[in-house]
């Protein structure tokens, strides 16, 4: 075992937004997650065990890791040498594998916390009571080593065991629960393919709710919140089986086999989306339209985002400008405001901000500017202009439907677009304004 520098370059980044994560050369299939988390100390210990493939001729393993000591890694069976530094663990890989499947165990541990990095502190957080993790952009590699990179969709098992009295919630279903006299376990299984970042583990003093089924395949909804929260929370919610309807009327089938709401006892600056799974705060528990528009928007990354993931963070207007997008249908369909004077209102705020940014191309710094998700929106909005209601609904249950659980970026939805447009149509052009310039184009007219 060693832990000195490594003698070799860094594992070609598959993301130029976030070149120090993740590994092309890499592809886990599957990953077993054993977790033991104490929360008095914020004591985590952890086996993971990988089913990945490489690109033939791959020497090394590179995966992301951080805040966390490494005690073993084995391939295949085989106990290995492995280098971790700067967050990358690195360990070398069979001689002939040929792009076989291989099993790599790490068993690792510490006291985790978030990263700290160019989008702030992201990752795992000590509450007050529990813990929260909030994975976006790079924080999956605070609590588990992963390929921690967008583009990249595994299947997840987790075993949690924690302090009795509180509840892990993870994305999945759970398929297992047993008690000791102090410790409880919870095992979630989630096939479907999600990305590192969207793997997440919320641990409070939760309990289910539910909140009925909806949707073409009656999908459940349950919420998670304490006792003391119930009341507020069950109001806050109580048009989650409104919201399914209108947004598979718009996107088509909810891509997943449940939904969860967690409310944590603390205040959240911003909610948080999860593989079929959303995080609020309790400052969010209110009826006023703010909460009810971050309700709207959580809920339709499950389609943008979620399941159609973005490879890389250039993309990042694909899911946070149709989330923005479907807080407007929401608006008017719930009869808070007209969908147009939502975008309006956006458009004017838009007006009187820099006309400094590329949406297409924001660059890692401003990803995650408010001008990305407003000007995303209206992208969309000037899309259903220059194509009609009659090929622009069609066009956008086709895409989601097309790309089920799958990677997505510009091109794949430009020629998606070309697809579904008529002969003196040009959706390519609308994206090319609203991406590629600075200047903020005119409000999109019918």
């Amino acid at each position: 075992m060693s832990h000195s520098p490594s003698d070799r370059g860094a594992a070609p980044a598959p993301d130029p937004y976030s070149p120090h994560t993740g590994d092309r050369n890499l592809h886990v299939e599957r990953y077993e997650l054993e977790l033991a988390c104490k929360l008095g100390g914020n004591r985590l210990d952890g086996t993971a065990t990988l089913r990945l493939t490489a690109v033939p001729g791959t020497e090394r393993a590179e995966l992301d890791l951080v805040g966390l000591g490494v005690h073993r890694v084995s391939v295949n069976g085989k106990k290995v040498a492995f280098k971790h530094r700067h967050a990358r663990l690195s360990f070398p890989l069979p001689a002939h594998h040929a792009g076989a499947p291989l099993e790599v165990q790490i068993r690792y541990g510490g006291n985790p916390g978030p990263r700290l990095g160019p989008w702030g502190d992201v990752g795992w957080e000590e509450l007050e009571d529990g813990v929260l993790v909030a994975g976006q952009p790079d924080g999956a590699s605070t609590w588990f080593p992963c390929n921690d990179t967008p583009g990249e969709k595994s299947a997840y098992r987790m075993s949690i065991t924690t302090d009795a009295g509180y509840r892990p919630v993870a994305p999945g279903a759970l398929v297992e629960h047993r008690r000791t006299s102090s410790r409880e376990t919870w095992v979630f299984e989630q096939e479907a393919p999600t990305a590192a970042y969207l793997a997440t583990l919320q641990i409070g003093r939760y309990r289910p709710r539910p909140l009925g089924q909806a949707g073409a395949q009656g999908t459940p909804l349950t919420l998670y919140s304490s006792d003391a929260q119930a009341a507020r929370a069950l109001s806050t919610f109580s048009d989650q089986a409104a919201l399914v309807e209108t947004f598979e009327a718009a996107f088509g089938p909810y891509p997943f086999a449940g939904y969860g709401v967690i409310v944590t006892p603390d205040e959240l600056e911003i909610p948080l989306e999860a593989q079929g799974l959303s995080v609020f705060g309790d400052n969010h528990l209110t009826r006023a339209w703010e909460a009810q528009r971050l309700i709207a928007h959580e809920f339709a990354h499950q389609w943008f985002g979620n399941s159609l993931t973005v490879r890389g963070w250039r993309d990042l207007w694909m899911h946070e400008g149709f989330a923005c997008y479907a807080e407007w249908l929401w608006s008017e369909a719930s009869g808070s405001a007209p969908l147009r004077e939502r975008a309006r209102r956006a458009w004017g705020g838009l007006q009187a901000a820099p006309q400094d940014l590329r949406i297409g191309d924001p660059g890692p710094a401003d990803m995650f500017d408010d001008r990305v998700y407003k000007r995303g929106a209206l992208t969309i909005l000037a899309l259903r202009v220059e194509l009609g209601d009659e090929r622009f609904g069609p066009m956008l249950r086709a895409w989601t439907a097309r790309h089920r659980h799958g990677s997505v970026d510009r091109a794949l939805f430009e020629a998606h677009l070309l697809a579904h447009a008529g002969p003196s149509q040009d959706p390519l052009g609308v994206l090319r304004l609203w991406l590629d310039g600075e200047c903020l184009p005119p409000f999109p007219q019918p």
